[in-house]
């Protein structure tokens, strides 16, 4: 079991370097992504798991927050501003919402030509080619791959418009903690950050925890941070009614 999970804890998946991972997490659960060995990158989409054509909304999240990075007492905001859900916990600090993921090109380019042919699970993947396979698995495809989460990496812009990689941002062991506030389809990939200035293909292993926590209270601190949360929390409230 994972340090501080609770004891009611509902299941716990590693999830391998490169790779990718979809699943349901329903409305009170909530999710820990802890970086194994540190450096990790986790590319993540969610959508609304009972109608898929609502999913999260990059603009509306950082400009309803006024901000342009997520961490702990910030939520994810569908694009029917609705809370899917809710940052409660961070260790890391900075979760880049801003720069995509990899393409076959991008992974070709930096890091050689791999094959599954010839390398079979360790060939190298794109977060582009990971998170449209698990989009598949639903009915989902390209045109569902919009504006992603980039959790454990932090990018920053300098005064010129300049996007700048962080590295060492996340530490062995760090983790975020996910609520969720609706059903979600939550889709993920292990594969490295766009701006990852390694020139060798090395992402990095994650582990999954996830319990009952049932949805946010009334003084939650998400809920608290502003008014456009509580209202979006009232939306979503709405749809469960």
């Amino acid at each position: 079991m994972a340090e501080g999970a609770p004891y009611w804890m509902l299941w716990e998946e590693h999830v391998a370097s490169g790779a990718h991972w979809s699943g349901l997490l329903r409305r009170g659960t909530t999710l820990r992504l802890t970086d194994v060995a540190g450096g990790a990158n986790v590319s993540a989409l969610l959508f609304n798991y009972d109608d898929r054509l609502e999913r999260y909304n990059m603009p509306d999240t950082l400009k309803a927050q006024h901000t342009a990075y997520l961490t702990s007492g910030f939520v994810c905001y569908s694009d029917m501003g609705r809370v899917l859900c809710s940052i409660t916990d961070d260790t890391c600090g900075w979760h880049d919402t801003i720069c995509g993921v990899t393409s076959p090109g991008d992974v070709e380019k930096k890091y050689g030509v791999s094959r599954y042919q010839e390398s079979r699970n360790n060939w190298y993947r794109s977060g582009y080619e990971s998170l449209l396979t698990e989009l598949g698995k639903y009915g989902l495809g390209k045109r569902d791959l919009s504006a992603n989460i980039n959790f454990f990496s932090k990018v920053t812009v300098d005064d010129e418009g300049h996007l700048h990689y962080q590295s060492g941002n996340s530490k062995a062991g760090s983790y975020v903690d996910l609520r969720f506030e609706m059903n979600v389809l939550l889709v993920l990939s292990t594969c490295q950050h766009p701006l990852d200035p390694a020139t060798t293909y090395q992402p990095r292993e994650m582990q999954l925890t996830a319990w009952h926590s049932r949805p946010a209270p009334r003084n939650d601190p998400c809920r608290m941070k502003c008014p456009e949360n509580e209202r979006g929390f009232r939306n979503t409230e709405v749809w469960f009614r």
